[in-house]
């Protein structure tokens, strides 16, 4: 997945600096096969650390949240359990989600998008270095930057993602009942 990650933060960055600057890659595998061939194969794990931390937040947000707002609703009785549930609390779960990742997402994409030149300094020497100066030089809302692009993919795949396994569930439980007979 990183390898994948890298490539694709490479490639939306390409854009920003001056053509002369630009990384130029066609695709992801040219853009790993280049990151390979240019430095070494360990280019393609850098920010991994931020992609497994990325990965843990949105899922505990998302499960903490689904659950938590599924039981306030129904103990309170504001809604039935249905369809039009699973989807509000849904969205309430990708909405936290992308607050809880999306500060990880704006430290990760600089770490996988930095350059380092042979006999230089790193820009950055983590990702706390990383954090530290954007914070600085930018500002704290630095780490809420594409917060709407964020929870425009994160809300949606989590509306998604519970109503599809709530699908597969009745589907197979019907299944299953229709075999045992």
């Amino acid at each position: 997945m990183n390898p994948a990650d890298v490539a694709m933060v490479r490639m939306q960055a390409d854009g920003r600096p001056p053509v002369v600057d630009w990384r130029n890659c066609k695709s992801v595998l040219d853009a790993d096969r280049e990151m390979v061939r240019g430095r070494s194969a360990t280019l393609l794990w850098r920010g991994s650390s931020m992609t497994i931390n990325r990965a843990m937040l949105v899922t505990t947000s998302q499960l903490a949240t689904y659950d938590s707002a599924k039981e306030t609703i129904l103990e309170k009785g504001l809604m039935r359990d249905g369809l039009g549930t699973h989807v509000m609390w849904s969205f309430e779960a990708g909405f936290v989600a992308s607050v809880a990742s999306n500060p990880v997402d704006v430290i990760k994409t600089r770490v996988m998008n930095m350059k380092v030149e042979a006999g230089k300094t790193a820009q950055y020497k983590g990702v706390v270095d990383c954090a530290l100066k954007t914070v600085r030089a930018v500002g704290i809302m630095a780490l809420c930057k594409g917060f709407v692009p964020t929870v425009s993919r994160q809300a949606p795949f989590t509306m998604i993602m519970p109503v599809v396994l709530i699908c597969f569930h009745s589907m197979f439980s019907i299944l299953s009942v229709n075999s045992s007979r």
